[in-house]
């Protein structure tokens, strides 16, 4: 077998084989192109035996982690498993995060893929984490009515772009309260814009930020995928410690369902934490249905 790394050009292949691996990740070339400029680092790697691709690897440094830890993933075509190629791998991610200081490496095995999950254990990764998706089907429901609670206003960060740093102290806040994030470094006001709200995948009309006069109380974001042009992906939904329990979660939820109904899109996907009851109930309530998600696996890799 032989590893190499790719660049774009053959971001192609890659997602073939990633596809295969994890069919309902759905990932696109532009998806992994974007993430890499939301990185530090990020590496590519294909797996090849006898000129063909059997399967591809990802890792990266510096996104929402720790300096200590690196997320990755080793990915083969069901067809190609058992022969050594997921090990091969994966002990090549497991070099390259090493060589950039990182002594703990984790990622993501779907929740519904209990041979992918037991291969895992077996190298040493036990599990850190489980996120299900939840889903809503926008065809069969009725646009809800925001009603934000008295004294709160929603609007869209694009029609108050200067609302930015009231959005960062919000996420700032926030995030380190959501179970399994609570390591999670944002970076500066501008190194957050540019990697959490100025992606591909973002769009300031998707932004709903819930004022009280003109602070910033909380706000909620939606993500997109080119691979699916149908469903729009929940993103960070936070409220400020000092505002919670008045029901601003709830109405920033009814205002996305809402936009999202009227812009023509047909599903709403959320990930929540299995530990992250309250977003689970809040999601519920609105009709949003359990399907299979992630299991995050970590290890300790050792020094440089």
């Amino acid at each position: 077998m032989e590893i190499r790394e790719i660049d774009e050009d053959e971001l192609e292949t890659f997602v073939l084989i990633a596809l295969a691996a994890q069919p309902r990740e759905r990932a696109t070339v532009g998806d992994f192109v974007d993430w890499r400029r939301q990185a530090e680092e990020m590496v590519w790697l294909l797996c090849e035996r006898d000129g063909n691709t059997i399967g591809a690897g990802f890792a990266l440094t510096g996104w929402h982690t720790p300096p200590h830890r690196a997320i990755a993933a080793a990915l083969v075509e069901p067809a190609a498993r058992g022969a050594g190629a997921g090990t091969t791998v994966l002990r090549a991610l497991e070099a390259w995060a090493r060589e950039r200081c990182a002594t703990e490496l984790e990622g993501p095995v779907q929740e519904d893929d209990p041979g992918s999950i037991a291969w895992a254990e077996r190298r040493g990764y036990v599990e850190a984490g489980r996120e299900s998706h939840l889903v809503l089907d926008l065809t069969a429901i009725e646009a809800p009515e925001p009603a934000p609670p008295r004294g709160i206003e929603i609007v869209s960060w694009a029609e108050r772009p200067e609302l930015a740093a009231g959005l960062y102290e919000v996420a700032v806040e926030a995030t380190p309260d959501i179970p399994g994030a609570e390591e999670d470094e944002l970076g500066s006001l501008e190194e957050w814009l540019e990697r959490d709200m100025g992606g591909a995948g973002d769009d300031p009309r998707a932004v709903f930020v819930a004022l009280a006069g003109d602070e910033v109380t909380g706000f909620a974001k939606f993500s997109f995928s080119s691979g699916n042009r149908e469903r729009a992906f929940h993103d960070l939904t936070g409220v400020r410690r000092a505002w919670r329990g008045r029901g601003i979660a709830a109405a920033l939820k009814r205002t996305q369902i809402a936009w999202a109904k009227n812009e023509g899109f047909t599903s709403l996907q959320t990930s929540n934490e299995a530990r992250n009851e309250p977003i689970r109930r809040l999601n519920e309530r609105h009709g949003y249905v359990v399907e299979p998600g992630n299991v995050t696996v970590r290890r300790a890799i050792g020094a440089p």
